[in-house]
């Protein structure tokens, strides 16, 4: 499951892999908007992770937009190589002048943009602009966090909020239920009943964590692995209580948590 981690991840991988090259061939699938893709020779000039988003940039001004949400993954081939995933699922294709390719495979937003080209704002760019500040990166302002958060109402789960990427971008499901167990916070309590110290204190730790898994690899947030995600009836690696799951949200996303290190208030 991709998260801002992952995302980062991929897009030190592509910018290794294109930054600089000239391409041989661009393929956008099902972008309905006919905007031009970069031509052959065409420079690729950046690479950039925004939380779950990443973008491609073109010397002629073109940006490709993606966002994975569940599903989406790059994938980066060197020259011959087969690939992993059948073509049909590729929604973006990126081949530069050594043979290396790029591929994007099942993405739900994928996106050309021409920022020159007059025409209406994509969901894709709202969202961008709307997206709070990257817990990735190494720097963050969680003063600014703080007061995104403050903006939702008293009556928001704290598990809904930190997915919430409005308020700071790069939480996704694993890392929510994680940092509710480090900091014995139910995710169910509502925003109104946490201090500024504990909301502020829950955003440094998914910035601690998300960074801390930029690195290929295991996951891990708690003793070589994870704590609670996806360990539904195992003990608690604290208390040893049996691990439960639940769904919540309005996307009815899955939730783990400890019921005795995490109870309800």
């Amino acid at each position: 499951m991709p998260e801002g981690d992952t995302v980062h991840r991929w897009a030190d991988r592509l910018r290794d892999a294109l930054v600089g090259h000239p391409v041989a061939r661009v393929e956008l699938r099902r972008d309905p908007r006919g905007l031009a893709l970069p031509a052959p020779g065409t420079v690729v000039t950046g690479v950039e992770a925004r939380g779950k988003h990443l973008l491609v940039y073109f010397a002629d001004g073109a940006t490709i937009h993606t966002h994975m949400r569940v599903q989406g993954v790059w994938q980066v081939y060197e020259a011959g190589r087969r690939w992993r995933r059948p073509a049909f699922a590729a929604r973006v294709v990126i081949e530069v002048d050594d043979g290396t390719t790029a591929v994007c495979f099942d993405a739900p937003v994928v996106e050309l943009r021409r920022d020159s080209v007059a025409r209406p704002t994509t969901r894709g760019e709202a969202s961008l602009a709307r997206l709070g500040p990257d817990l990735v990166e190494p720097e963050v302002d969680f003063d600014a966090v703080v007061t995104r958060l403050a903006a939702l109402p008293d009556e928001t789960e704290i598990a809904n909020a930190l997915l919430d990427q409005r308020v700071a971008s790069g939480i996704g499901n694993v890392f929510k239920s994680e940092i509710c167990w480090a900091h014995r916070v139910n995710p169910w309590t509502t925003l109104g009943a946490l201090d500024d110290a504990t909301r502020r204190a829950l955003y440094a730790t998914a910035h601690e964590q998300l960074r801390a898994n930029i690195a290929a690899g295991r996951r891990v947030t708690y003793r070589g692995g994870l704590a609670v995600y996806n360990k539904a009836r195992r003990p608690c690696p604290r208390c040893r209580t049996p691990i439960r799951q639940a769904r919540q949200g309005d996307d009815d996303r899955v939730t783990f948590w400890c019921p005795t290190c995490q109870p309800a208030s």
